[in-house]
């Protein structure tokens, strides 16, 4: 038997963001272990925001399994949240998220890299060249000369961990980038975001380097902030949909703007502007190909007679995965399929 470096992930109680959290814990496996062999484990609420001192036990429920390539017989072990009793502790969104297989997400993750207070490639005063450049750019004029090898070294740890990642690319501000997560079902893209996050996080902790997620780092300038736009679709969407069910479901997402917004990540009055390819965040619409729209719908979706998947563009990219997948399949929920 060998042992394994089981290193347990959770969210904590902080608001309205929450921060990961891990700690190691050693056990002997014949092979590498399946979920079902992992064990439930405790922690110090207390020290999270989670639980108050006089009775500080929480509880680490595992959910997902992935290999660490970075270290020997190492394992990433995405876990919830649970009380004593059995319950989902009340930060606990995954536990929010409407079971349903049928149910694809896409994230795509903007960030900024953060280097002494500033995003990497910032003088120490003022700012670089404009933005024009730095998209999807090349040379180390636009990129710099750790970025892309910080981001490079991110994929190739997503990719041995198994996680479903889909790209990168360098964004529209100089320091900034993006990568994309796609799962098929309910809970599996936004587990893999967070585990996605959290192997980022840890790289550049070598780097001297910290990840802003914030979605307007720079403020009211004329750089543009950071998005967690989120592709989804459902089965009903995919092979029945159709127009009239689509202005439906766009009704429904109209009447619930509020909800989704509130859970569409801190402070994104900054970015929903109606500038910089947003649309204002006290407003909803959807368009044919129109980043500036609140809900995009692919040239796809509807020369397949509006089937396929929808694009929402306001979540942001302090945004928690869990609960915007929560907050659009109860939406969807709400529309009737017969």
């Amino acid at each position: 038997m060998a042992k394994y470096k089981l290193e347990y992930i959770w969210l904590d109680g902080y608001t309205p963001v929450p921060n990961l959290r891990g700690k190691t814990l050693i056990k002997e496996f014949n092979s590498f272990p399946t979920l079902e062999q992992l064990p439930k484990w405790g922690f110090d609420g207390s020290s999270t925001r989670q639980a108050e001192g006089h009775d500080s036990d929480c509880i680490l429920k595992p959910v997902a399994v992935y290999p660490d390539s970075t270290k020997k017989n190492g394992v990433i072990v995405m876990t919830e949240v649970m009380l004593p009793n059995g319950k989902p502790h009340p930060s606990n969104a995954r536990a929010t998220v409407l079971d349903d297989p049928g149910a694809w997400f896409g994230y795509e993750q903007e960030y900024f890299l953060y280097q002494d207070g500033r995003p990497l490639g910032f003088p120490e005063h003022g700012y670089p060249a404009p933005q024009g450049n730095y998209y999807t750019g090349v040379g180390y004029e636009f990129i710099g000369d750790i970025a892309r090898e910080i981001v490079d070294t991110h994929l190739d740890l997503c990719l041995d961990a198994g996680i479903n990642h889909e790209g990168i690319n360098s964004e529209v501000a100089k320091g900034q980038w993006e990568f994309q997560i796609f799962g098929k079902g309910s809970k599996t893209a936004a587990d893999q975001m967070w585990v996605a996050r959290y192997l980022l996080i840890r790289l550049c902790e070598k780097y001297q380097v910290d990840v802003n997620f914030h979605c307007k780092p720079l403020g009211a300038t004329d750089w543009n902030g950071s998005g967690m736009h989120c592709n989804f679709s459902t089965t009903y969407m995919r092979e029945v949909g159709g127009k009239e069910y689509f202005e439906k479901l766009m009704a429904a997402f109209d009447k619930h703007k509020n909800e989704h917004i509130a859970v569409y990540g801190p402070d994104n009055h900054m970015r929903l502007t109606g500038l910089h390819e947003t649309q204002s965040i006290d407003k909803f619409n959807y368009g044919l190909a129109n980043r500036g729209a609140s809900v995009r719908m692919p040239h796809s979706f509807v020369n397949n007679g509006h089937k396929g998947y929808l694009e929402d563009r306001r979540p942001n990219s302090q945004g928690d995965p869990y609960q915007i997948a929560s907050r659009i399949l109860q939406t969807i929920a709400t529309v009737p399929t017969k």
